[in-house]
């Protein structure tokens, strides 16, 4: 029993993976601005988020910060 759970859940991942694969969509520069206005250095956060996009829609590597859930 343990082995096929575990081997249904391998496929259906292998097949999230090749369903999805590596693609991943940047955001619209109105989303980076609705996202910079509550920061308290605006232009500089719209600066790095447009960076951030074109390194991403060029294919290349970003860094994702995640952040602790506060309760």
């Amino acid at each position: 029993m343990k082995l096929a759970s575990k081997l249904y859940i391998f496929l259906f991942s292998l097949l999230l993976i090749g369903i999805m694969g590596e693609k991943s969509f940047a955001i619209s520069n109105y989303q980076i601005k609705k996202l910079c206005k509550q920061k308290k250095r605006e232009l500089t956060c719209i600066k790095n988020l447009k960076e951030k996009k074109s390194d991403l829609e060029n294919g290349k590597f970003i860094e994702i910060p995640v952040l602790p859930y506060k309760r």
